[in-house]
């Protein structure tokens, strides 16, 4: 009788848990359909789907795609930093740093796809580059990253590719396909992984800082008619703000997936985390002051233009409540007081609550520089995403987290 009731509860986990996998997937599925429909929209139709205009040609797409640049580039910079650096005590979330630095990638080129007005053009930009483009570079230093990002995962999961394709199922097949004929499983093959991560790692470093996302940061810095972006330290706000978005997502991520794997928490990898999101955040935070600084005691129009829209236009809530309230407050006031420091659960509200925030900066560094008129006497450009922008942008976002999901079952990603 005893031994009925200890084990009638497990034999009752595995269903409900089957049954939250099937909710998980019955939702994102839902999302991914609805983006695709209005991808499809947008691609029949073009851009007139959208409330983009002639006078504020950039809006939510930009700013999503430039939340994953950066989003990729810090999550990639914190992995390369626990291999080149030796952080051993970070190596638990280094495998997950570089695979959302991946699949952040895929949603950022696939948001910038959406904007461009022939989508079917888009390989255009390596074939027809001009010499004195920064886009032309950008996108060649996006595909170096990727295949550079492509190769740290491998050789990260390298070892325990072998080990999985000894296995049956799904999960070795996936294995047995990818590790591409590897079978060393000895000391000496995972020193030499190890080397090769720390290679990669120096190698990618400052394509991420210079060539991705400071690259990234360039493409506004240099447009000398929006005196708002026309700033030597946008490409640096860029990185900074990569570290803080990609450190938040990968606690946010690590805390959330061993919840709900049911594993055991690492309290002081959650402490060291948050150390650094915050430290990240205080540094970011410092430097767009500084910016607002510059902004305001330059006395141009149009840069003042900007930060008035920005702080006191129509989406001011965007700057005060998302990007300072829930980006930076909340996180540093949890982070300040010692009981939600130490509590894990305090640590995924702050991590959350900064990669909302970025977001909030993302927004409020595409718009404001576009809706003040360039000519004198022309009316001021107006921009709220349109219903097809966000459903396709819920749809892509989906696309991101049910890849996450799909890797994270078939690859060896929690191994260490």
């Amino acid at each position: 009788m005893t031994t009925q009731v200890k084990t009638m509860p497990n034999q009752a986990t595995a269903p409900q848990k089957s049954g939250r996998v099937a909710l998980w997937y019955g939702f994102l599925l839902i999302l991914i359909a609805v983006g695709l429909g209005a991808i499809g929209m947008r691609a029949v139709h073009g851009l007139a789907v959208t409330n983009l205009t002639s006078d504020v040609p950039w809006g939510s797409w930009v700013a999503f795609y430039i939340y994953f640049v950066g989003m990729s580039a810090g999550a990639f910079l914190l992995s390369s930093l626990i291999h080149v650096f030796d952080m051993r005590h970070l190596e638990k979330v280094g495998r997950d740093a570089t695979l959302v630095a991946i699949i952040s990638m895929i949603l950022a080129l696939t948001f910038i796809l959406l904007d461009i007005g022939r989508m079917d053009r888009f390989w255009h930009a390596m074939v027809y580059g001009n010499i004195t483009s920064v886009l032309a570079y950008e996108v060649r230093f996006y595909v170096v990253y990727l295949l550079l990002l492509a190769a740290e995962l491998w050789f990260a999961i390298r070892h325990d590719l072998v080990i999985a394709a000894q296995g049956t199922g799904l999960k070795a097949s996936v294995a047995r396909f990818l590790k591409f004929g590897s079978t060393d499983t000895s000391e000496k093959g995972k020193e030499r992984d190890h080397y090769w991560l720390k290679i990669l790692g120096a190698i990618g470093i400052p394509i991420a800082i210079f060539g991705v996302h400071g690259g990234t940061g360039l493409l506004f810095a240099v447009v000398k008619a929006r005196a708002y972006w026309n700033t030597a330290l946008f490409p640096v706000v860029f990185v900074v703000s990569a570290l803080v978005s990609g450190t938040a997502l990968v606690t946010a991520i690590y805390i959330i997936k061993t919840k709900v794997t049911g594993k055991e928490l690492d309290a002081s990898l959650v402490r060291s985390l948050a150390g650094w999101m915050i430290l990240f955040l205080m540094i970011d935070v410092g430097l767009q002051f500084f910016e607002w600084i510059v902004g305001f005691y330059g006395l141009q129009e149009e840069a003042l233009a900007s930060l008035y829209f920005m702080l006191q236009g129509g989406n001011a809530w965007v700057f005060w409540l998302v990007q300072l309230g829930i980006g930076v407050v909340l996180p540093v006031f949890l982070y300040a007081v010692k009981s939600t420091r130490n509590s894990p659960t305090a640590m995924l509200i702050a991590a959350i609550a900064i990669v909302i925030g970025i977001l909030g900066v993302r927004f409020n560094i595409v718009l404001p520089a576009l809706v003040h008129p360039l000519l004198p006497g022309l009316p001021e450009g107006q921009y709220h995403p349109a219903l097809l922008e966000w459903a396709a942008s819920a749809g892509i976002i989906a696309l991101g987290m049910m890849l996450y999901t799909i890797a994270v079952r078939v690859l060896p990603m929690d191994e260490v």
